[in-house]
């Protein structure tokens, strides 16, 4: 469900948060960032992209000169997918954090700071 910026998933012990481009139907997303907040409050970040945004950006960066003249691609906290669309992600998502590979895959932006603390 949209929350202001972010599109929400809720599943059993965690959540995914999206940050889509609004004017882009969710079933075409293809490129975007997101969170995996679990519920003791873990909380990891990444991007994800498909094939087709990666071959672009290859493309892209052919005709730039920039990564070799495109030969090479890397994200630090990338997730590379087939499919377009949040459903497929949140798919490919529910088995990170099934298998516990969203450790390795994600960056660990640490528990969510509590503003009551300084107070």
């Amino acid at each position: 469900m949209w929350d202001g910026p972010f599109y929400r998933v809720r599943r059993d012990g965690y959540e995914i948060l999206f940050v889509p481009d609004a004017d882009t139907p969710l079933d075409e997303i293809d490129d975007v960032d997101m969170w995996v907040i679990l519920d003791d409050g873990e909380r990891w970040s990444g991007t994800v992209h498909t094939l087709d945004v990666v071959h672009r950006n290859m493309d892209a960066c052919r005709d730039s000169g920039e990564c070799l003249g495109g030969r090479y691609f890397y994200v630090w906290d990338g997730l590379i997918v087939r499919d377009a669309g949040i459903d497929a992600m949140v798919e490919v998502v529910d088995e990170l954090v099934r298998t516990g590979d969203y450790r390795s895959v994600f960056r660990d932006v640490g528990p969510e700071e509590d503003d009551d603390e300084d107070a």
